[in-house]
């Protein structure tokens, strides 16, 4: 495969990567970095009535993260994603192909590139390729939340059980951490977060020996507005679950990630003891990813995806004046819609099943 390369004369072009789990926080953090100075890519997930705000997530960087996931035989909520499941040679310099040229769709010349998709975290081993072809370095940021307060946020939306919730937070935790290290990365406590915003700005930039391009009056504002504690809609309280006794060891192992985000010593000991439990779990019980939600995810986002393009080409209708093409536009439009209205079925049919 021949390496692409960016040119530049001055410094090495970095990238800011939000890694961590769902529900954890990386939304907030991404929009306080974007509105610091990094670049959003190009198709932002939109939001929805889990997160009005937004996600700030590449929606086709996402489609492309569940299909790398999917050729592992794996998904976004495979509670043993970590490892990250190796492929052939051959297929995986395949997959770095499209995630490079993807990479340059979305963000072009960005000078600093933000990408937060929680699935980076268990597939940051690919996407540390991908940039490493594209000369980019990247600046890691990991928001910390407890994992019931997770739990409870993904109960909410797409009820799972509590077991399952944290199992998915401890697999998602335990890849950020392992494939961040030796790379310069900061982890950012989510409700020191929303307390202290601009203190936590100091501290991702003070981690990785680089000043953000600067807040706007008006990005201030927004910030004041919107990272408050009331933000934390689910607080981690209540008794972990056992987990085959491996309850005391991820709460030991979010002590560990809440020292660290608090400027303490990452306690190396309790990382590895939890990922030695989970690897025996792993070996215990086998893979356990849910098919129905799996295909739901991809679903939607080819739904958004369609969305997308019937938006474009009905803009673009109404912009030119009308020609013989209008009909066979009308006609692939009518297409269009009919598919989204059968992905819009399998969706109402997918959740009625979980």
């Amino acid at each position: 495969m021949t390496e692409t390369r960016t040119e530049s004369s001055g410094p090495r072009r970095a990238a800011y990567l939000v890694l961590g789990m769902h529900r954890s926080g990386t939304s907030a953090t991404a929009q306080l970095l974007a509105k610091a100075g990094a670049g959003l890519p190009e198709h932002v997930m939109p939001g929805d009535q889990h997160n009005a705000k937004g996600y700030f997530e590449p929606w086709r960087i996402a489609n492309l993260n569940n299909r790398r996931l999917q050729a592992a035989d794996s998904a976004w909520d495979d509670v043993f994603a970590f490892p990250q499941a190796p492929l052939p040679i051959n297929g995986e310099l395949a997959w770095i192909q499209q995630g490079q040229a993807l990479f340059c769709e979305e963000y072009g010349t960005t000078p600093l590139p933000l990408l937060k998709d929680p699935r980076v975290s268990v597939l940051m081993p690919f996407w540390a390729e991908v940039l490493r072809h594209l000369d980019i370095e990247p600046r890691i940021v990991i928001p910390v939340r407890h994992p019931l307060a997770v739990a409870g946020s993904l109960a909410k939306r797409n009820g799972f059980p509590v077991e399952k919730s944290v199992l998915l937070w401890t697999s998602y935790m335990l890849a950020s951490e392992a494939y961040s290290r030796g790379l310069p990365r900061v982890f950012v406590s989510y409700d020191n977060l929303l307390a202290d915003w601009r203190g936590q700005l100091g501290r991702i930039e003070a981690a990785h020996g680089a000043a953000m391009p600067g807040l706007t009056k008006a990005g201030t504002r927004d910030m004041d507005r919107f990272l408050t504690p009331k933000l934390n809609h689910n607080e981690g309280a209540g008794e972990m679950p056992g987990l085959d006794g491996l309850g005391s060891l991820i709460s030991g192992f979010h002590e560990s990630l809440v020292a660290a985000a608090n400027d303490r010593e990452l306690d190396g000991a309790a990382v590895s003891a939890v990922a030695s439990a989970v690897s025996d779990l792993k070996a215990r019980v086998g893979t356990l990813v849910s098919p129905v939600t799996r295909d739901l995810d991809l679903v939607r986002i080819q739904l958004l995806d369609l969305q997308q393009k019937v938006a474009f080409d009905e803009g673009q209708r109404m912009l030119n004046d009308p020609t013989p093409r209008i009909e066979a536009l009308e006609a692939e439009l009518a297409g269009m819609r009919a598919e989204r209205a059968e992905l819009e079925q399998l969706i109402s049919q997918a959740l009625s099943t979980t």
